[in-house]
């Protein structure tokens, strides 16, 4: 940016009618300069967590996260993404938008989008949220619960009939194939 700017003020001083000449290119070239902004807004909107540092207690935030650090208690981002990176150690309850964890989580995640553990990555603990991949190579022990948005309720009955269906159809193709042999 400043070169640009820099470019422009070498060719005003020839005459007093050029100022307006270099105001009318920054008024035309000022849609060119919000795009760069608008990255480095979206580069500034992700914070790190340096491997040396070490949090206990709570964290909350509304920027996407990267951990390389050691956290200790909870983490709370529910609408952005927390990564946990390779040297990351987390023993938390962890509640985000998208959860990608590279390193260690020892601790209950719960995501509102999707939770991907890649390889290397390693998960002890329980999973809720709608989407879950687990890479070739990663660990995870716990339970997975894939809840969708919304519908939770209407799911939850759905599921009761129809558990409750093939129960007693299963019990009465099990007495009926066990009579006869």
């Amino acid at each position: 940016m400043w070169k640009r700017d820099e470019a422009v003020k070498p060719t005003g001083p020839a005459s007093p009618a050029t100022p307006a000449a270099p105001a009318q290119q920054t008024q035309a070239s000022s849609p060119v300069h919000p795009e760069p902004r608008r990255q480095q807004l979206m580069e500034r909107d992700v914070v790190n967590i340096g491997k040396s540092v070490v949090i206990k207690g709570e964290l909350n935030g509304s920027e996407d996260l990267t951990v390389e650090g050691h956290v200790e208690g909870k983490i709370e981002l529910r609408d952005h993404v927390l990564t946990i990176g390779p040297n990351g150690k987390i023993k938390a309850q962890v509640f985000a938008k998208a959860v990608i964890v590279l390193g260690e989580v020892n601790g209950n995640v719960t995501a509102t989008e999707k939770v991907d553990i890649r390889d290397g990555g390693s998960v002890d603990g329980d999973i809720v949220s709608p989407r879950v991949a687990i890479a070739e190579g990663a660990h995870f022990r716990g339970s997975v619960d894939m809840q969708r948005k919304g519908g939770q309720p209407s799911q939850a009955k759905g599921d009761n009939d129809k558990a409750q269906q093939p129960r007693s159809t299963a019990a009465n193709t099990a007495s009926q194939p066990v009579a006869a042999h």
